[in-house]
Formats: C-alpha cells, sequence, structure tokens
C-alpha cells in the first residue's frame, strides 16, 4: 500500500465523519464537506491503486526481461560448450589416426614420404 493510497482511505473516512456530525447537527455546509472529503479520498485511493498497479506490471516486465536474458546467456554457454567438446573429440580422433598411420610405416618409409612432400 502507498501513501496515496493509505491518505485516500484516511481521508475518506474523515469525510464521513464530518458528514455525519454536520448530518446531526443539521449543519448542511459541513455535510457537504464531509461529501467532497469523501470523493477527494476516493480518488486519491484510485490514483494510489493505479500507481500501485503500475509498478506491478513494471516489475513483471523487468522479471521477464531478466528471465529471457538468462534464458538466453544459457543457450549462448551451452553452444560454445558443445563447440568446444565437438573440437575436443575430433582434436583425439585425429591424433589417434595419426597414431595409427605412424604405426603402419617404418621410419624409413616416413622418411621417404617427408622427402617426397618436401620436393612436392
Amino acid at each position: 500500500m502507498n501513501k496515496d493510497q493509505v491518505s485516500g482511505k484516511v481521508e475518506q473516512a474523515v469525510g464521513k465523519v464530518k458528514q455525519s456530525v454536520g448530518e446531526a447537527l443539521g449543519n448542511e455546509k459541513l455535510a457537504n464537506r464531509g461529501v467532497v472529503d469523501q470523493a477527494k479520498g476516493a480518488a486519491k485511493e484510485t490514483w494510489g491503486n493505479a500507481k500501485n498497479a503500475a509498478r506491478e506490471v513494471q516489475q513483471s516486465h523487468k522479471n521477464a526481461a531478466t528471465d529471457k536474458a538468462r534464458e538466453r546467456r544459457s543457450k549462448i554457454s551451452q553452444s560454445v560448450q558443445n563447440a568446444k567438446e565437438k573440437t575436443n573429440e575430433r582434436s583425439t580422433n585425429s591424433r589417434g589416426a595419426i597414431q595409427r598411420e605412424k604405426q603402419d610405416h617404418s621410419p624409413a618409409e616416413l622418411s621417404e614420404e617427408l622427402l617426397a612432400q618436401m620436393r612436392d
């Protein structure tokens, strides 16, 4: 509850008291002021309700934007992690293939292949 809501409720209560006292005393002017105070209090309370509702909507939008940003960061982070794992997997597979190739050739054959590649 904000200050406008509280102030509006108080003003309405004061207005009801003024109206009741004015009617009891036969003082139309006081009774009328009481009704005016009640109307002003109702308007203040309504203004306070509107401000409260606007704050709630603003907070809701802020929370939604925060949640969406977290979700995007999480997706990007997961994509980066997936790419890293895929790269590491390919690197590991390549090393294994190179080691198998080395095992299939003798040192002399590897030297000849290197020399041939250097000539080309």
